[in-house]
């Protein structure tokens, strides 16, 4: 592969935000009849590549996102991409369509991040690669059926925070009357752009009103918690007089298995040695104020302090009340928000032993001869 005629990267690593920005190459893997090829680097710039959706695939694409790190030792390093490979398998099952391999998903990413080695942000300074792999059928045809052939496609680009200041500011979250995220027994736990794209505009009218996060409760009873637009839920009880606490997140067929969710759970729990709690939310414990500490998580913000939730409620007469619920000051992030992050953060970043052999692969990721 011959690289893009372009000058090496001279960004302030730690103010790049959450937006795209051109790199060397992405990789494209085309499948048809059940077979993949090997994949091919590209260097077209990623947003005029030559392929395009040329089926009508009836919303037949799925895609996930992971980050690549330079740590402490220098080498690169990716935080799990074995459990996102399991998870598009999981999401093109269920679309019917033909999922790439374990072993597939981990070469497309290798050699990406291979191809784009002086992308990855320095050590310390705060930013990732962030990694996307999407995938969409190709083939011509109108017919309500699968495609018989797709494209998998893996681009990455270096950011910073998603939400500007990070973890140093709480924000403000907003339960929007009448407005729902996915079905109950819909494709909420799979990673589509379906469920995406059925919270835009609702997440700019709110973003309008100074929102910058969505929470969304069960479409059914609207009483139990589900998850945010574009994040995890979780929220930790106060600390008893050990400093123990319980990290507890909602169990739900229709929200995403996120897992930065999964990962802080278990860092929650064997490293914290915190009771971890995975099961239905009624929003009523929020206003009872059981928990002292509230969260959204994921792979683009880690985690994202909250410091107020408002819940708009319509009454008998249509009328609507926004009911208001500030958690602990409103403008302070927790101690055990902070102690969880740093926990997190600091094995992907290479400041702290590795127990459950996270970062990938263990003898680091050089750059393409």
């Amino acid at each position: 592969m011959t690289k893009l005629d372009v000058n090496a990267p001279n960004f302030n690593w730690g103010e790049l935000g959450f937006a795209y920005r051109q790199t060397n190459a992405h990789i494209i893997f085309k499948s048809k009849g059940g077979k993949w090829d090997n994949g091919e680097l590209v260097t077209e710039p990623f947003l005029q590549m030559h392929i395009a959706a040329t089926a009508l695939h009836y919303g037949q694409t799925c895609f996930e996102g992971l980050k690549a790190f330079r740590m402490k030792d220098g080498k690169v390093r990716v935080f799990r991409p074995q459990a996102n490979a399991e998870r598009i398998i999981q999401s093109c099952e269920y679309c019917m369509m033909t999922p790439p391999s374990v072993e597939m998903f981990l070469d497309g990413v290798k050699r990406v991040i291979k191809a784009n080695i002086e992308y990855v942000p320095p050590y310390g300074s705060g930013a990732s690669l962030y990694i996307r792999p999407v995938m969409f059928g190709i083939e011509s045809k109108v017919g309500l059926s699968s495609s018989d052939e797709y494209a998998f496609v893996i681009f990455v680009t270096p950011v910073s925070d998603y939400y500007k200041g990070g973890m140093s500011n709480p924000v403000k979250s907003l339960i929007m009357a009448e407005t729902d995220r996915a079905a109950p027994f819909g494709t909420g736990h799979i990673k589509i752009g379906g469920n995406y794209v059925a919270t835009v505009r609702s997440s700019y009218l709110a973003k309008k009103r100074g929102y910058p996060v969505l929470l969304f409760l069960d479409s059914a009873t609207r009483t139990y918690i589900e998850e945010f637009a574009t994040s995890n839920f979780f929220a930790l009880t106060p600390a008893d007089a050990n400093g123990k606490r319980a990290y507890v997140t909602p169990k739900s067929h229709s929200i995403l298995n996120s897992v930065t969710n999964m990962s802080l759970e278990i860092c929650a729990k064997e490293l914290l040695g915190w009771d971890v709690e995975r099961r239905r939310i009624a929003y009523s414990e929020v206003e009872e104020g059981k928990f002292d500490e509230i969260a959204a998580c994921g792979t683009a913000v880690v985690i994202t302090p909250v410091g107020e939730i408002d819940h708009e409620v319509v009454k008998e007469d249509g009328s609507v009340v926004v009911n208001k619920h500030v958690v602990g000051d409103g403008v302070t992030v927790g101690e055990g928000l902070k102690k969880l992050y740093n926990t997190l953060v600091d094995i992907q970043n290479g400041e702290r032993e590795d127990p459950f052999q996270w970062m990938w692969p263990a003898n680091g990721i050089e750059e393409e001869n």
